[in-house]
């Protein structure tokens, strides 16, 4: 470690494929110190091999293990090496803009915030749209069950959309894409629940720090993007479908249920096994281009339940 305010932790999202230009923009785009660690899920060979030359050549911490990780655990890894300040969660696919770093510490230091999140964007720089300007969280009550409800800010709106915040605000949900924290937060709230392998771990995590009487803060200043795999590779594909499972799915839904005592309500419809479809892009594509209007059809009834029992096969 190099005596910085800040670790940069990288984990694993839910594949390697965009590993190498998401490092090189950390590298290019930061100006603020900061030290940097990176946990290296059981990446494949030649992303395994780059980071090690990465890491000889910038000095950075790689910790390596040969198995898949979930997020919270790779994140928990990480703090373990932790040694500043603040730490900074970085999925392994985002792109971060210049001053990304220097405007989420500044936030912290004069409104000693325990949290703060950048703004998280999609679909380029040159047209980007925001995938969440911070959010919130609600446990509602209904046929006298405690119902747990979320929403993300802003979703899907333009960058210069009046509604999306121009300066920073309190809110009370961000997510993990990026993330700063103040590292001794862990000392009141105690690690990441490794037990929310693949939902939920995002809102258990900010849950955590509001009811210890810390706050959350949106500094619009900071900007990140946030990027789907445009198309799973193969050497990709063991672990999105691991990741997105419905093994690690339900396992976190039921955690959370049962930690918060809550019914989930939106997850409970299993929205990871559409996301999990990416994977099947290259079927769909071609049994459309084949099959024209009963490609649907075809997918409903063929398609998508092999591939769901196939998951549960593989990963129950």
């Amino acid at each position: 470690m190099t005596g910085s305010q800040v670790n940069i932790i990288v984990v694993p999202r839910e594949c390697f494929c965009r590993a190498e230009t998401s490092l090189q923009s950390i590298y290019e785009n930061t100006q603020y110190p900061f030290s940097l660690i990176y946990v290296d899920g059981n990446s494949p060979r030649g992303i395994r091999r780059w980071l090690e030359r990465e890491a000889a050549d910038k000095g950075f911490k790689l910790v390596r293990f040969d198995r898949y990780l979930a997020p919270n655990e790779a994140r928990n890894i990480g703090l373990q090496h932790a040694d500043a300040k603040y730490v900074v969660f970085v999925d392994n696919d985002v792109l971060v803009a210049p001053g990304w770093l220097e405007n989420l510490v500044a936030c912290a230091e004069e409104t000693d915030a325990w949290v703060v999140a950048p703004l998280y964007l999609e679909g380029s720089w040159e047209d980007p749209r925001v995938h969440m300007a911070g959010g919130w969280w609600r446990i509602t009550e209904e046929n006298g069950k405690r119902i747990f409800v979320e929403e993300h800010s802003s979703y899907e709106r333009r960058v210069d959309d009046p509604e999306v915040p121009r300066s920073r605000i309190q809110c009370d949900l961000i997510e993990f894409h990026t993330v700063l924290v103040r590292r001794d937060v862990f000392q009141k709230i105690g690690p990441l629940d490794e037990r929310l392998k693949s939902v939920l771990e995002h809102v258990d995590f900010c849950m955590s720090v509001v009811e210890a009487g810390g706050t959350i803060y949106l500094e619009p200043k900071s900007r990140i993007m946030f990027r789907k795999p445009p198309r799973v590779t193969l050497s990709d594909l063991p672990y999105f479908l691991l990741r997105w499972s419905d093994a690690w799915g339900e396992e976190s839904m039921k955690a959370f249920g049962e930690k918060r005592k809550v019914e989930v309500g939106y997850y409970q419809v299993g929205w990871w096994r559409e996301y999990r479809r990416l994977s099947l892009l290259p079927i769909l594509w071609r049994l459309e281009r084949l099959a024209g209007r009963r490609a649907g059809l075809l997918e409903r009834k063929l398609i998508f339940p092999i591939e769901e029992k196939l998951n549960r096969f593989l990963f129950s």
